[in-house]
């Protein structure tokens, strides 16, 4: 059973791959992109219950009802592949054959989904299947069209809105690409190189434990598609490293926790966020990179500033042992910088696909890794390949979850809930832009629990975003708006699902960690609201009010930074702590959102400064009294 669940997952990723290679019109076929999809989705059924139990546990002993529902679905949907031409015509006469193949879609990727990414984002999805059902019955702004279940059931199955349409679209070509991508660099030592050049570059300085963890997630963030598996991945390297130089449990924890955050907003690749907002607002990626720069900088540079300070004010010293060159580090490892370049310049320059430009850079990855080792690993013939099975398993919640997207899509187009619920948000808001962002970003942390980013990008996109947009936003930042608020779900309690897994390595306090994540990442809950509001922050403006506005908010982020820790040169006082905060949050205000924004700018800056020149002179007198 176990090559059984090898090959299956082998061909959920080699199907995708032969896809965007285009095979088929090489091979002179003519086929559906939405006859990929249903295969991909009956595989992805299949290897969920064939591997994931009811009650949650996976592998072993398989009972005959999961046997029965992984077969059931495969080969409905490979029934759906090959009549998906002949099944277009009828689904709209709603034959038996269209309602028996809607509900065991319906049923199984209901139940896939459950035990994939349990039961928050289930009874979600549920509530609007329920919805749908009873839409005319709904009273006020939120009523629906009337919909039958023998119709639904044929909608959320085969029509291209729905289950088979843009989500799970992106899913299996680009999503997975990079999925890939990831899992053969990782394969090969990349990770491990990745680590060694944070550690070579940061581990000297004050802190440099946590400036390597900052890095490192980063690094590995961007690439690896959710927040949870960058603190799993990076986190048990990093986290052991900061408790060892001196940080409690809970800062190692939430120092992890917010870096590998913060990973899935960082460009080129954000976790594979950028494709979709680039695929759903029909833009070029490279806009959606470009708007993406500054607030990523800004949220490291923010984070970066606490570590060392926690540093100083912890006296944490610079990391212990032996600490490779960043020279040496280059020398055994410049193989992993190859496949970036050629990443970025197939997009920027070539301008192929997303999905293309990720399978170049996978080549250049498999062949270096082949070539030349670092450490003890070296990728063969053999790794590369399993990497083709370790993709496919790791997809299998994805899926499902871009399955259960697809619904809540399909019954927002075919209830007209869509625009009701857009409308129903704009009037909470009270004609308030600001209201209105508060609410939209409450909506997206409880939505964004416990999923991964593509998930929350998705759901967000479709059922948050329309509102901000018809309260005048401009999409690119609505967009922006919610993937930063979807990702701060993971380490705003109760459900802070990155910071709880930081706490299980660092064994510190969860809610602790989540608490303290909060307080680290603190950036991200006021940089949204900052770019909706002031657009030069995401690059659109003149090139006089784009380095206006990042200078202007690199001092607002550092003073507040420095108020969020309460330490400069020495311990500040609440007063001192107060006169900061103002000074970083009268730097950081836009200054198109006020009449004198300019010069409550100057005059923020100004302040801010004189405090920590005070600051900084009171510190080094009580430093050479302490000497004398």
């Amino acid at each position: 059973m176990v090559l059984v669940l090898q090959i299956g997952a082998g061909l959920l990723t080699v199907l995708p791959i032969l896809w965007v290679l285009e095979l088929a019109p090489t091979l002179d076929l003519t086929l559906y992109p939405e006859q990929l999809l249903a295969i991909v989705l009956g595989l992805a059924l299949g290897l969920v219950f064939l591997n994931m139990r009811a009650n949650y546990q996976r592998g072993g002993p398989i009972p005959w009802y999961d046997m029965v529902a992984g077969s059931l679905g495969l080969a409905t949907m490979v029934h759906v592949a090959i009549a998906y031409e002949r099944l277009l015509i009828d689904v709209s006469s709603r034959t038996t054959e269209t309602l028996i193949i809607g509900i065991i879609v319906v049923i199984l990727v209901m139940e896939g989904l459950r035990r994939t990414a349990g039961m928050t984002l289930f009874l979600v999805v549920l509530t609007f299947i329920i919805y749908a059902l009873v839409a005319d019955l709904v009273p006020g702004e939120l009523e629906g069209r009337p919909i039958s279940l023998e119709v639904l059931f044929n909608y959320l199955a085969l029509d291209t809105n729905s289950v088979l349409g843009i989500p799970m679209k992106v899913g299996s070509t680009i999503v997975i690409m990079f999925i890939l991508m990831g899992q053969i660099l990782f394969a090969a030592g990349g990770g491990d190189f990745f680590t060694d050049l944070a550690s070579a570059s940061m581990g000297r300085r004050r802190g440099g434990a946590a400036k390597i963890a900052v890095i490192a997630s980063a690094l590995f963030g961007s690439i690896s598609g959710t927040a949870v598996s960058n603190v799993a991945s990076t986190g048990v390297i990093t986290i052991p490293m900061m408790r060892r130089s001196g940080y409690s449990a809970t800062q190692s924890g939430a120092i992890e926790a917010v870096a590998s955050t913060g990973g899935q907003l960082m460009p080129p690749i954000m976790g594979a966020a950028a494709f979709l907002i680039a695929e759903f607002l029909e833009i070029d990626y490279v806009d959606v990179i470009i708007a993406a720069i500054i607030p990523a900088l800004l949220y490291y540079f923010a984070v970066f500033i606490q570590v060392d300070l926690l540093a100083a004010r912890e006296k944490i010293a610079v990391v212990e042992g032996e600490i490779p060159s960043v020279r040496s580090v280059m020398a055994r490892g410049w193989q992993f910088i190859i496949p970036f370049v050629v990443l970025l310049y197939a997009l920027f320059e070539l301008l192929v696909e997303a999905e293309v430009a990720a399978l170049y850079a996978s080549v250049f990855i498999v062949i270096g890794g082949m070539l030349r080792s670092y450490g003890d690993k070296r990728l063969t013939l053999m790794g590369a390949i399993k990497t083709l099975s370790s993709t496919g398993m790791v997809m299998l919640e994805l899926f499902m979850i871009l399955g259960g997207a697809g619904f809540v899509i399909g019954i927002l187009n075919i209830t007209g809930l869509g625009g009701a619920l857009a409308q129903a948000v704009v009037n909470l808001g009270g004609g308030s832009l600001f209201v209105l962002l508060v609410i939209a970003a409450v909506i997206c942390i409880i939505l964004g629990m416990g999923m991964p980013t593509v998930g929350v990008y998705i759901l967000l996109a479709t059922m948050v975003a329309p509102a901000i947009v018809q309260a005048g936003v401009p999409e690119l930042a609505a967009h922006m708006f919610i993937l930063y608020f979807g990702m701060m779900s993971m380490i705003t309690p109760p459900i802070a699902m990155a910071a709880y897994a930081a706490a299980t390595i660092s064994r510190s306090s969860p809610m602790a960690t989540g608490w303290a994540s909060m307080k680290l990442g603190w950036v991200a809950y006021v940089m949204p609201f900052m770019f909706v509001i002031y657009p030069p922050l995401l690059m659109d403006g003149t090139v006089m009010e784009v380095l206006t506005a990042i200078v202007t908010s690199m001092f607002g982020v550092y003073f507040f930074s420095v108020t969020v820790v309460g330490y400069f040169s020495r311990r500040l006082s609440m007063a001192q702590r107060c006169l900061l905060a103002a000074a970083g949050i009268g730097a950081m205000m836009p200054h198109g959102a006020l009449t004198h924004g300019a010069w409550v700018n100057v005059a923020a800056i100004a302040l801010g400064v004189v405090l920590l020149l005070r600051e900084n002179f009171a510190g080094r007198r009580l430093r050479e009294a302490a000497t004398d």
